[in-house]
């Protein structure tokens, strides 16, 4: 019985730690209309961006790409920028990462800029 009790404790023990490791993780959705080139993510607390995510990859209109995390960070909040293929860029400030699970970003047209919607 202490057996079958530790290893179910173990094993719960296990499976948090995993879900702490990604709980950052979300799939990132364009409906914008036009490619992106480039993605950058990094923390709020920080001034720096980091590097583009995509690398040689681009995010075609209508497609999802899925942002992992190795699991380094606890943080939660952190800023999204986007480069379009004509070079233009839209920013999106202190996203609760760990609480969203998609972010899909839209072409507002009437604003001339990105409208980006977090679930």
């Amino acid at each position: 019985m202490r057996r079958l009790l530790l290893a179910s404790l173990v094993a719960t023990c296990l499976a948090s730690a995993a879900q702490a490791q990604g709980r950052q993780d979300f799939a990132m959705v364009n409906r914008t209309g036009y490619q992106i080139d480039e993605v950058y993510i990094g923390p709020s607390s920080s001034p720096n961006w980091g590097r583009d995510i995509l690398g040689q990859n681009v995010l075609a209109n209508g497609r999802t790409f899925n942002v992992t995390f190795s699991g380094g960070s606890s943080e939660c909040l952190w800023d999204i920028k986007v480069v379009y293929a004509d070079r233009d860029q839209s920013e999106l400030r202190q996203v609760n990462l760990c609480r969203v699970s998609t972010i899909t970003m839209f072409w507002d047209r009437q604003r001339n800029g990105t409208r980006f919607v977090a679930e």
